[in-house]
């Protein structure tokens, strides 16, 4: 369903950007705006219009806006073990714990990294759908580490952009079964929706492009532990690769991990965390970098293995 308007350009949108316009007239964000110029929704005297087309008083606009679904409520929920690492008027980083969705979803009633930084008094003011405003990269439930959400209208499309040109540098830890040989590499494999089964990626040709760079830190017990970069961010990409290795992540049965392994260790999911974040500023141009710590339980984990080569 959409809702297709048309209106005349008043006079006090002479000159303006067509995107600019659109927002202002039909009280839209600058981001949704431009999109709709890219889909094609959007015609000015009966012609499609590039973003950049400036706008004259008496042209006729019609803009096809498609009807949302009722977003889904941001309920503010402290999130027990969530710190925030680091806040400025553009941006906030926090170090999010296992077991919290980076934001609402249907199905979902846990606690959220949105719904944490509106209890915390933090006020997120950026583009996106109600639901995911500031939203520029997720975290699994079961991953934890390091998040950036964007807090004001002007940061959320610049980091937007940065994290899909891939000007974001992402380093996770990561615990696989086995041991890797090489000892160092890239794994270059489009990933998709497994047709077989629900809740699954999997390596496949129709995928979308996927690249992950790996590198062996330290040698344990049945197990490697890896230093991972990625270059695109893709659903489950680094479980999927590992997986089509065939060196799954410890803790992480979904992509064919032992589950002995997690037993021993303690873990009661995938051995995953996002350890560093890069990026250039929104908008003070300069370059930020943040860092964490291996959580409790993961932290277990590896001290339990390191016991066993003792």
């Amino acid at each position: 369903m959409s809702d297709v308007r048309t209106v005349p350009v008043p006079d006090g949108l002479a000159g303006e950007r067509v995107d600019v316009g659109i927002a202002r007239l039909f009280g839209l964000s600058r981001t949704r705006a431009a999109d709709l110029v890219t889909a094609g929704a959007v015609d000015i005297d009966g012609q499609a219009p590039a973003r950049s087309t400036r706008l004259e008083p008496g042209m006729m606009l019609t803009v096809e806006i498609p009807t949302e679904r009722p977003a889904v409520e941001v309920r503010p929920m402290i999130a027990p073990g969530m710190t925030l690492v680091h806040e400025d008027e553009d941006i906030v980083v926090v170090d999010k714990p296992v077991g919290v969705a980076a934001h609402p979803s249907a199905g979902w009633d846990g606690p959220t990294v949105l719904g944490h930084l509106a209890a915390a008094g933090v006020r997120i003011t950026a583009g996106g759908p109600p639901e995911r405003r500031g939203i520029v990269s997720r975290l699994d439930v079961g991953t934890s580490g390091l998040m950036v959400v964007a807090k004001s209208e002007r940061a959320y499309p610049v980091l937007k952009e940065a994290f899909s040109s891939r000007r974001v540098d992402k380093t996770y830890h990561a615990l696989a079964q086995g041991h890797l040989d090489p000892r160092a590499g890239t794994i270059d494999a489009a990933i998709g929706r497994s047709p077989h089964h629900d809740y699954r990626y999997a390596v496949m040709s129709t995928g979308k492009h996927a690249i992950t760079h790996y590198e062996v830190i330290e040698e344990l017990p049945g197990a490697d532990l890896l230093r991972i970069k990625l270059e695109t961010g893709r659903t489950h990409q680094i479980r999927v690769h590992m997986s089509a290795m065939r060196h799954p992540l410890v803790g992480d049965p979904l992509y064919g991990a032992d589950p002995t392994l997690a037993e021993r260790t303690g873990l009661v999911r995938q051995w995953l965390h996002a350890m560093e974040l890069a990026f250039e500023h929104p908008t003070r141009g300069e370059r930020v970098s943040f860092s964490s710590q291996h959580p409790a339980d993961l932290a277990h984990a590896l001290d339990v293995l390191r016991e066993g080569a003792a």
